[in-house]
């Protein structure tokens, strides 16, 4: 089988947290077909995802890649699994600042593990990819939101209580982009 293109290079990703995976698991840049290897039905175990299809999801895919290093989408892979399947996934987007001195900082999104995986430090291993990527990347510091009862897994990954979290949200409107 031929390799696919991910969406970003293996360069970013900590050989640290890839040694630290449990045997057969495999920490990767996300790739189009992981839209057939679990990659959403482990999104859903966070929030509601909505019925994409492979096109729909092919032009996101070619969307967030065109950003020019700004979008780190990684999954955890179960190469145990017949066929290997996406266990476990997670984003750190890069917002270029005009603030201290042009700088950068990440924001973590998107941290999701399947639920038959929960147990054995996937997330844990999730986040210092992500925070890993960051750093290489250049960020002075990175941030998430989260709800309260999740608050003290993120501790345990270093992150401590920097504020408060705001939101507007807008009625019946959906993406466009």
């Amino acid at each position: 089988m031929a390799a696919q293109k991910e969406l970003f290079s293996a360069d970013l990703l900590s050989p640290e947290v890839q040694s630290a995976l449990p045997e057969g698991y495999k920490l990767r840049a996300l790739r189009p077909s992981d839209y057939d290897t679990g990659f959403l039905d482990c999104l859903r175990v966070l929030t509601t995802v909505g019925d994409i299809t492979k096109e729909q999801f092919q032009d996101r895919y070619d969307y967030i890649s065109r950003q020019d290093g700004g979008y780190f989408i990684l999954v955890i892979e179960d190469t145990n699994s017949s066929p290997p399947r996406v266990v476990g996934t997670g984003a750190v987007l890069v917002e270029r600042k005009f603030i201290h001195n042009l700088g950068s900082v990440g924001h973590i999104e998107d941290i999701a593990i399947a639920k038959d995986q929960q147990g054995k430090k996937l997330g844990l291993r999730m986040i210092q990819a992500l925070d890993f990527i960051a750093e290489r990347t250049g960020c002075y510091k990175t941030i998430l939101d989260c709800s309260e009862a999740n608050e003290g897994f993120y501790v345990k990954c270093g992150f401590k209580r920097a504020g408060l979290e705001m939101a507007h949200y807008y009625q019946n409107t959906k993406s466009k982009a």
